[in-house]
């Protein structure tokens, strides 16, 4: 029984050391920056659709996918801030940033996130949605990034490999390249997260729970600290 016991305690004290190791790591990149007294790293954290642009719905819930996107980008504020960046998001409420219901509030509402992009200056961009497709089949999330921009890629990558490594995750996938405005406003590492499929129950039932939405952006943020100390 000593022996065990001398061990287990070992094994705790370990632990305890890990769990310190690993937070510094988190907070390293922005301790970094801050150092020499200069201000915190931004990231802008962009909720994806708003208002009378819901995005898609859950096949089951009937969940709107702005909500969820608002929902992931609340949590990823907090934890970015906790890790010692400065947050920025482009929509803040349930509301689009459209102003009008006039027609073209689908192109003001982009415009309006590019503006607080660009006037962010941030260190990367994170654009969070929810997915959906014709097969209910379809499932997991995925990563997209900036056609020909490397750091969106690496960026896209270092997310998508957290997001493999989910024990919620089914099929492991890839990032994939496009063409998406609000990867295209600014010149700095940027990423679409799609969550997941709301046309998958299984997906759906995951992502209408806090609990699961903690562990996204906990990925999120293990995927954008790993690709920040990469690129450092």
């Amino acid at each position: 029984m000593r022996f065990f016991y001398r061990h287990r305690v070992a094994l705790s004290a370990l632990g305890v050391v890990l769990l310190v190791l690993f937070a510094f790591g988190t907070c390293f990149f922005a301790l970094s920056r801050t150092a020499s007294g200069a201000s915190r790293p931004v990231v802008v954290l962009d909720a994806g659709h708003g208002g009378i642009d819901a995005g898609v719905t859950g096949a089951l819930t009937g969940v709107r996918e702005s909500d969820l996107n608002l929902a992931v980008v609340r949590i990823l504020q907090e934890k970015f801030e906790g890790a010692g960046f400065e947050t920025v998001l482009t929509r803040r409420s349930e509301a689009g940033l459209y102003g009008t219901t006039a027609p073209g509030h689908k192109k003001r509402d982009m415009a309006k996130r590019a503006e607080i992009i660009q006037k962010a200056s941030p260190v990367l961009v994170l654009s969070i949605h929810m997915n959906a497709f014709s097969s209910s089949a379809r499932r997991g999330a995925q990563a997209f990034y900036r056609l020909g921009l490397s750091s969106s890629k690496e960026l896209a990558c270092a997310l998508q490999s957290a997001l493999n490594a989910m024990p919620e995750c089914v099929k492991k996938t890839s990032p994939v390249a496009g063409d998406y405005f609000i990867l295209n406003c600014c010149d700095c590492p940027s990423a679409i997260v799609e969550c997941g499929f709301l046309s998958n129950p299984a997906d759906e039932e995951l992502l209408v729970t806090h609990e699961y939405r903690e562990k996204l952006a906990s990925a999120i943020l293990a995927g954008a600290l790993t690709y920040l100390s990469s690129a450092t």
